[in-house]
């Protein structure tokens, strides 16, 4: 049985991780007591124990607890500390033919951000096909629940929500600065050599995340339309599980004209749609920024590195 501790295992990604883990019988769970997480000495005991450690922490803690001496143990890391770090494998199995083979034999891997898993997975088939350009200016915008925030944003909006309700949050613009953390691996894995312009919000709901990537046809290097679109990305994702492609302008995945970012919720899946006309396209992606956005991809990711079924204790 492969023993397994989650390092930050009190927060929203740390909690859901261990609700899918503990319900296993192929995993055991390692603890530590709250008195002990910051003891180096104990988590450097419990982590040379461990099959594979999971990092649920701020960044800067998940560097401290990667560069404890003497660790020889496997990482996943859930935040953004190593996603771009050349020596850390990226955690999206889906980006390429390659990667789930190089997550199998990789001792540091780094789990990706929501948003950029919605953004990538969609954009970097039609760059690497070379449809559209790497040096294509592209703006992306996305409204996610507010659990993307973590513990404190969680009880501001449901502080709000039940004190004064008539004023819910439901849809609030941020990172306006332009610099959201997720930029740097959203560029890289895309294949694209700029920053999206990257505009994202929250809405007063718990869960579920939708993203939506705006296309010109000018963009493109030749001329395209949705079903060739349609037909670069679906071929991509043909064998992939967790993704599914809907053929162009798919009505009846609507609720009267209206997509839900929530249809995803507590499944490790992700729907990428593609909108529009001959000049304008739109790409849609919907996913549970706590399941395939964060704890479902950390599960996926242990999985594959521990040699077991890649969806165990997942929901597709």
């Amino acid at each position: 049985m492969n023993k397994v501790f989650i390092d930050g295992h009190a927060g929203t990604t740390g909690l859901l991780i261990r609700e899918r883990l503990e319900q296993r019988d192929d995993i055991e769970l390692l603890g530590i007591t709250d008195a002990d997480r910051k003891v180096a000495k104990v988590k450097q005991a419990v982590m040379h124990e461990a099959d594979a450690v999971i990092l649920c922490l701020p960044d800067d803690a998940a560097r401290e607890s990667v560069a404890l001496e003497g660790i020889n143990t496997r990482f996943i890391d859930a935040s953004s500390a190593h996603r771009t770090n050349p020596a850390w494998v990226y955690g999206l199995p889906e980006l390429n033919g390659m990667q789930s083979e190089a997550i199998i034999s990789a001792d540091r891997v780094s789990n990706p951000g929501c948003w950029a898993t919605a953004f990538v997975l969609p954009v970097a088939p039609l760059i690497d096909n070379g449809l559209l350009p790497s040096t294509s200016h592209l703006s992306v915008n996305g409204v996610s629940g507010y659990s993307g925030g973590g513990r404190g944003l969680i009880e501001r909006y449901e502080t709000q929500q039940s004190e004064q309700p008539q004023k819910l949050w439901h849809s609030r613009p941020y990172s306006l600065g332009l610099t959201h953390k997720h930029l740097p691996e959203m560029v890289k894995y895309s294949g694209l050599t700029t920053e999206p312009l990257f505009q994202p919000s929250v809405g007063h709901y718990h869960q579920g995340m939708l993203v939506s990537i705006p296309l010109f046809a000018q963009l493109f290097t030749n001329e395209v339309s949705t079903d060739k679109i349609f037909q670069c990305i679906a071929d991509r994702y043909d064998s992939e599980p967790c993704i599914t492609v809907h053929p162009p302008n798919d009505e009846a995945a609507l609720d009267q004209g209206f997509m839900d970012p929530q249809s995803n919720n507590g499944t490790n899946r992700l729907d990428i749609y593609i909108f529009g006309k001959h000049s304008q396209i739109l790409l849609i992606s919907v996913l549970d920024n706590l399941g395939k956005g964060a704890s479902g991809a950390a599960v996926q990711n242990l999985n594959l590195m521990l040699g077991m079924p890649e969806l165990a204790g997942l929901k597709t």
